[in-house]
């Protein structure tokens, strides 16, 4: 522990590293206290004054900082006199307990600092927004390519991504085109395929015009594509131009707006977030293919479930406000219990995990999972169904807590990787790592963990470290969201139109320290289903006509199997 407080310096920066020494060696010289006058050392709390506000000057105001700052100014007033007035001779001091304990008490806020050191250290905000277009790119590019944490692992090569982009931002520099030039800053953050990107003051749904003008049109219905590669329908509102055209639920889509239903899914790119696997980006595809400006006619060519006739149609889109994207999404609300969980008519135990945070109205989710676990193990359930699908994240520490009720022995939940500004190289942070500790309740029995491309971030957790256990099962038509990156001090970008850029600053690393989790160049990552539930014909039948709950039933299938 002491080895890993040392090691946490490292992350200081060289204000605070000089902060961090003076305290303390100003602490420890007066809690001795040393009896050899130095006239020197009369100055040592004005320096770390000084160089506090240099610090600040730069930037600096992060905890850690403020927290030596603090401790800097309530030095510099209790030894200024000695600035104007030395004593060349030592008495022996006065309340030296009192001293001692005093000055023992002002060391532990630089305890305190090297155990958040990791987490909350300084990773400046990069202000771009006086540039031209150009030019801001290229110094995003540049810093990225040395700092955001997948770079090596998604394979990126940050050169030909400069080729690439920068002639177009030349372009809308140029031509003073501030719609192409967001589009293409776009363009550019989504490539990277992960799902903690984000511009920050993006806000689609709202004052959107560009994303308005695009995809602000609805027909009334979404699709998704099948594995055998059918464009089907799988959503319809009621009295909508689909509807009134005669595409029933279920209806396969066989061209759309002047090409086939194939490459028109293919060739859709908005989305809300950067899709960061395939099963992402099919689901997104779907949602955003049927999609267009308003007013547009689409013309469409169908046929529905049992018919072998193709019909064609002239669809108008219509200002729907987003409907269908607002159907096919799953939106949390503020006052959805975090934990929540019963025994099924079945025999099995069921337990849906919303996200990994604490509610005002659930302090302590991970004891409300123990609370409903002591209840199924009392009336002997089955097995167990624990149900992540659409859960967004929240807390690795949650996670790791709720973890603790499925292992016996400690197991690594993750080491922690980030970018070293000072070694210019990621770097591990020992005391961030997280351990699955066994909890006092054990379940040891059948367990089958429910996920979808929606299940992201902390929320990919549970599934990540519960995979390869002999008694769970992992159930999804796709991998979870493969954006397991961490967000402690993240990169933030300020670029020209007042936009905020926001990317993940660390990465998640498993115990051979290798990266977990994230999507990698293939566009595959994050949690692989044991049971990859395949989406055909009959799947889809069950799951968006009859509206059964085709995971849950893999699930207890997948468990009745289970020796």
């Amino acid at each position: 522990m002491i080895g890993d407080l040392l090691g946490s310096l490292k992350w200081f920066t060289v204000y605070e590293l000089l902060l961090f020494a003076i305290i303390l060696t100003v602490l420890v010289w007066y809690a001795v206290p040393i009896q050899k006058y130095v006239r020197w050392f009369d100055f040592l709390p004005s320096a770390g004054l000084l160089i506090a506000i240099v610090s600040v000057l730069s930037g600096d105001t992060t905890l850690i900082a403020l927290i030596f700052y603090a401790v800097a100014a309530i030095l510099f007033l209790c030894t200024i006199k000695k600035v104007f007035r030395p004593v060349r001779h030592i008495p022996v001091p006065k309340f030296r307990t009192l001293r001692v304990i005093l000055c023992l008490l002002g060391m532990l806020p630089l305890v305190f600092s090297l155990l958040l050191a990791g987490e909350s250290r300084y990773n400046p905000v990069s202000h771009f927004s006086h540039m031209g277009y150009s030019r801001a790119f290229v110094q995003l590019n540049e810093r990225l390519s040395r700092e955001y944490p997948f770079g090596d692992w998604k394979k990126i090569d940050w050169a030909a991504m400069k080729d690439k982009y920068e002639p177009l931002f030349q372009q809308a520099e140029q031509q003073k085109n501030k719609d192409l030039y967001y589009t293409t800053l776009r363009s550019y953050l989504y490539s990277l395929r992960d799902g903690h990107v984000k511009i920050v003051n993006e806000k689609l749904f709202d004052d959107n015009h560009i994303f308005k003008q695009e995809v602000g049109g609805g027909v009334g219905l979404s699709t998704i594509q099948l594995d055998q590669g059918k464009v089907v329908v799988n959503l319809l509102l009621a009295g909508s131009p689909a509807e009134q055209s005669g595409i029933q639920l279920g209806a396969e889509i066989i061209s759309w707006d002047g090409k086939e239903a194939q490459e028109a899914y293919q060739a859709t790119y908005w989305s809300e977030n950067p899709m960061a696997t395939d099963g992402d980006r099919n689901d997104n595809q779907g949602r955003f293919m049927v999609r267009t400006s308003i007013g547009k006619e689409v013309q469409v060519a169908f046929k529905n479930k049992g018919e072998t006739e193709i019909k064609k149609a002239t669809l108008m889109a219509y200002d729907d406000n987003y409907e269908t994207l607002k159907k096919t999404r799953v939106k949390l609300n503020k006052t959805d219990a975090p934990v929540e969980g019963e025994i099924l008519s079945n025999g099995y135990g069921y337990v849906k995990i919303r996200y990994f945070l604490p509610s005002t109205t659930m302090p302590h989710p991970d004891k409300v999972l123990g609370a409903k676990l002591k209840e199924f193990q009392e009336k002997q359930i089955k097995g167990l169904i624990i149900d992540v699908r659409d859960n967004p994240g929240g807390s690795d520490d949650l996670v790791t807590a709720m973890a603790g009720y499925f292992v016996n022995k400690p197991k690594l939940y993750e080491y922690v990787s980030y970018y070293n500004r000072l070694a210019g190289k990621f770097e591990i942070n020992a005391i961030e790592t997280r351990i699955i500790k066994p909890a006092e309740l054990y379940y040891g029995g059948k367990l089958a963990i429910l996920i979808n491309q929606r299940t992201g971030s902390s929320g990919e957790g549970l599934p990540l470290v519960m995979k390869g256990l002999p008694h769970a099962r992992i159930v999804g038509f796709t991998s979870t969201n493969g954006s397991f990156g961490v967000v402690s001090s993240p990169i933030q970008i300020e670029m020209p139109e007042g936009f905020l850029l926001q990317l993940p600053d660390g990465r998640s690393l498993n115990q051979d320290k290798k990266i977990q989790g994230d999507s990698d160049h293939k566009g595959q990552g994050g949690a692989i289903p044991d049971i990859d539930i395949p989406l055909n014909e009959q799947t889809f039948e069950q799951k968006y006509v009859q509206g059964q709950d085709v995971e849950l039933n893999y699930a207890i299938q997948a468990m009745e199997n289970m020796q």
